[in-house]
């Protein structure tokens, strides 16, 4: 009899008091630092000490990269320009693909060294390439930083050989540079992603060939990981940005300050493997077309108008997108003059009453304000159809 009793003393209890469905569990991580951030949203889906101090080892050169590809798209380098390798560059040591002093490589082989051998030597030789020095080209980084908001990250070399303490950055803001890299220059991946290949150094020694072979031990590992960059001193101890596409959500996987590269790796794949467990990415493909809108006071009576963006929203706990709405909204006054890009309305989303986030509109060309001698015109022109 008192068995039954405390049966159903536990039955009633549990229905009274159900225990609520727990969201998906983090990972056990022996890394101090880390995050996982999802690319088109910047959304950070986990983090562990992301916002401490940290030397960033050979990861500096995610920054560094970054600078490059900005110098490509402004038109100031291209993938075929020489590269002189001075004597500085050649001096680098750690992990470098041996370049000598007077060689030259074009820029996307040295693109190749630095991203996928981690070459300490390329990566000076572009700096040098680029601004004249390594230091004003660590001065810029340090900008693109400041520009980023980066609050906890400040570079002294261009490749993250330093031992100085005044070289540090945080799991949080590796993720946002990287995540800069990859959503502006997502061609990156077609190097990250090279497990091997062969470079040919032409010196006044000769020809030689040397391979290059990836650091990223995830490229083989982990579905769908094509990038981006490891780094490991005694200082920084192990360290890597790592990104992976799944279903079309990309995702960046940072951690530092691992003990040793095989809890780094082992952590960064737990950590991408959690973050894709939890989301699902709404991305609209049938925006909702768009007519001109009527202007007062400009010289032409409508403005062409075009979305700013795309839309994507990113649900981690498992909504229903079949309810999303979505609805058009129009300042009331879209008077002349207007420039280019100003905004006069938005497309905005909603999911269960609720704003999950908007796309302006904008005008695409100028318009300007009709004066006395444009009514005139446009009073000449209606009284000629009339």
């Amino acid at each position: 009899m008192g068995k039954k009793f405390g049966c159903l003393l536990l039955v009633l209890l549990f229905v009274l008091h159900p225990i609520p469905a727990s969201a998906e569990e983090e990972p056990e991580i022996q890394t101090p630092h880390a995050a996982v951030m999802e690319v088109s949203t910047g959304q950070i889906l986990y983090e562990k000490g992301a916002d401490e101090r940290v030397h960033p080892a050979s990861v500096t050169k995610v920054m560094t990269l970054l600078l490059i590809f900005e110098e490509l798209e402004k038109g100031n380098l291209s993938l075929e320009d020489e590269v002189v390798t001075s004597a500085y560059a050649r001096s680098m040591g750690g992990s470098q693909v041996f370049l000598e002093e007077g060689e030259k490589q074009t820029v996307e082989t040295l693109i190749k060294c630095i991203v996928i051998a981690s070459g300490n030597d390329a990566a000076v030789a572009m700096a040098e390439h680029i601004a004249g020095t390594e230091q004003a080209f660590v001065d810029r980084m340090n900008q693109e930083a400041d520009r980023l908001g980066m609050e906890n990250t400040h570079f002294v070399d261009c490749c993250g050989l330093t031992d100085s303490a005044s070289h540090y950055t945080s799991a949080r803001d590796v993720a946002i540079a990287s995540r800069e890299l990859l959503s502006r220059f997502p061609e990156v991946t077609e190097y990250s992603h090279i497990w091997m290949e062969d470079m040919t150094h032409v010196t006044s020694k000769g020809s030689s060939v040397f391979t290059l072979t990836n650091t990223n031990k995830l490229l083989r590992a982990f579905d769908g990981c094509d990038g981006l960059k490891t780094g490991s001193t005694s200082m920084a101890k192990y360290c890597l940005s790592a990104t992976a596409r799944r279903n079309g959500i990309r995702l960046i996987s940072v951690v530092m300050t691992a003990p040793d590269s095989k809890t780094r790796f082992g952590d960064a794949a737990a950590l991408l493997g959690y973050g894709f467990s939890r989301c699902t990415l709404y991305e609209d493909e049938t925006m909702t077309p768009l007519s001109p809108v009527a202007v007062k006071g400009g010289v032409k009576d409508e403005a062409e108008v075009a979305y700013e963006t795309g839309f994507s929203y990113l649900s981690t706990s498992g909504e229903d997108f079949s309810g999303i709405e979505k609805h058009l909204e129009w300042q009331e006054d879209i008077r002349a003059p207007l420039k280019a890009g100003t905004r006069v309305g938005a497309l905005v989303y909603t999911l269960e009453g609720q704003e999950i986030g908007r796309v302006s509109v904008i005008v695409k060309a100028d318009i300007r304000k009709a004066g006395y001698l444009d009514c005139l015109y446009k009073t000449l022109l209606l009284w000629l159809d009339l």
